[in-house]
């Protein structure tokens, strides 16, 4: 008889207590295999893609995308018996009085593909006696956990990725009423375009509850989850908990851009992007080594200042998702080289929204870059967990006075924004000389 499992939300490693589904990657009927992945799922941290540790039939999908669902929720039933070849499960009679209700279930979160099997079985039907078990019989529905939410139109999801889903959202087109294009289906933006443009299928306009638009006020209003309610609580935190001290410090950094250019034509550095962000990783790490004080960390609840022999550099990074930092794990022991490749491939996986829970955890100070915006400068706000987050502002061509002499220079603006409990005026402003010395003449960093 088929053997029906509900495939429960995990917690994906890092303490989280729900999610936001993006997309399904199956719909009903769908035969899957062990570890293929079902479900892309937002966390407050990062969109991660949710592999099933069971091969079988796919029955239902039991939430829709956009969808905030807490860890352990069942989230998708499959039959992993769709042939009935396993032996049939003993029904375990009701007493006389009871009606017929759902068995209890062992509901623990998904947690690697490890978990546990969560499967329905129903009591007898009141007043019906005790019974061997029945042959099978045809298809029978799994027994409910709890109220699922409404069903997908048409019976399934369409497959489409975020970036694509938000699209058909602002144009106001029904995915539903799509057939993508791409392989397997997929839904993609050319797909949503022509949609909107009238040669395909199109929603009406999305409504004020769709949308969030309220034509009368004419606001907008967008719940707070994900990635944004979590910067939001994590920068609240660090404001009110560490006293913050920015300080400022402007740099001629034309050797250093001189040193890139000769960097690009080198044999070694063939086919390496080397950019501003990579030598003020490489100044970081030696600074921090002559200053470790703002690579250490406040422990409030044991009373302890920590220092880290190591740096996991943290790199702000800008999403369509919000804000994420990943880290660079023991930057300091990369070469200028190494250094390149690994921001090089830490912001490619931000970008695309791929950044793993995993790869955002343990960082000891932070680099945020607003100078790719054209902005000089910002006083930025400490992670928690760190003690110092430092700074860039854009690199301009500036007058600056040169041997007595005023000429066009490259010039930046560095801000770093320390916790006064850990770093004191001295040790902030001696890193920041540190970091700046190095910029302003790469040749520095053969004396440290």
């Amino acid at each position: 008889m088929p053997e029906y499992k509900h495939f429960p939300l995990a917690d994906t490693a890092e303490g989280l207590t729900e999610a936001d589904i993006i997309a399904w990657q199956v719909k009903p009927g769908d035969t899957v295999k062990v570890n293929q992945i079902v479900v892309e799922v937002e966390t407050a941290k990062a969109a991660v893609e949710l592999p099933i540790p069971w091969a079988g039939v796919v029955t239902e999908l039991l939430v829709e995308p956009g969808q905030t669902v807490e860890v352990g929720t069942p989230i998708l039933t499959i039959d992993v018996d769709p042939d009935g070849k396993a032996a049939p499960a003993a029904v375990t009679p009701a007493p006389a009085a009871a009606p017929e209700e759902p068995a209890e279930e062992e509901m623990k979160p998904l947690v690697g593909y490890g978990s546990k099997a969560v499967v329905t079985q129903r009591r007898a039907r009141k007043g019906a006696a005790p019974a061997a078990p029945a042959p099978a019989p045809a298809a029978p529905a799994p027994a409910p956990v709890a109220a699922a939410p409404a069903k997908p139109k048409g019976g399934y999801v369409p497959l489409a990725k975020p970036p694509v889903r938000k699209l058909a959202k602002d144009l106001g087109v029904d995915l539903h009423a799509l057939t993508g294009t791409a392989d397997g289906g997929v839904i993609t933006r050319d797909d949503v375009q022509a949609a909107a443009n009238g040669s395909a299928p199109a929603a009406p306009v999305q409504s004020v509850v769709d949308s969030g638009y309220d034509p009368a006020t004419r606001e907008r209003r967008v719940p707070i989850k994900g990635v944004r309610k979590a910067t939001a609580a994590a920068m609240v935190q660090s404001a009110y908990t560490a006293p913050h001290v920015t300080e400022f410090l402007t740099v001629d950094v034309t050797p250093m851009m001189e040193f890139r250019e000769k960097l690009k034509k080198s044999r070694e550095f063939a086919g390496v992007k080397v950019t501003p962000l990579t030598f003020a990783a490489k100044a970081v790490c030696l600074a921090a080594k002559r200053t470790p004080d703002v690579n250490a960390v406040w422990d409030e609840a044991a009373q302890e200042i920590v220092y880290k022999d190591y740096v996991h550099l943290g790199i702000a990074a800008a999403t369509p998702r919000g804000l994420v930092v990943p880290k660079v794990r023991d930057a300091d022991s990369m070469s200028l080289k190494e250094l390149a490749i690994a921001l090089t491939e830490l912001t490619d996986v931000a970008r695309e929204g791929k950044t793993t829970p995993a790869a955002m955890l343990g960082g000891t100070i932070t680099i945020t870059n607003v100078g790719v915006f054209g902005v000089d400068t910002g006083t930025p706000i400490i992670n928690p967990g760190e003690s110092a987050i430092l700074c860039l502002g854009a690199i301009k061509d500036t007058p600056w006075v040169v041997d007595g002499e005023i000429k066009v220079r490259k010039v930046l603006q560095l801000s770093l924004s320390f916790d006064h409990r850990v770093v004191d005026g001295q040790q902030g402003s001696e890193f920041l000389a540190d970091v700046g010395a190095l910029l302003a003449d790469p040749a520095v960093a053969i004396t440290y």
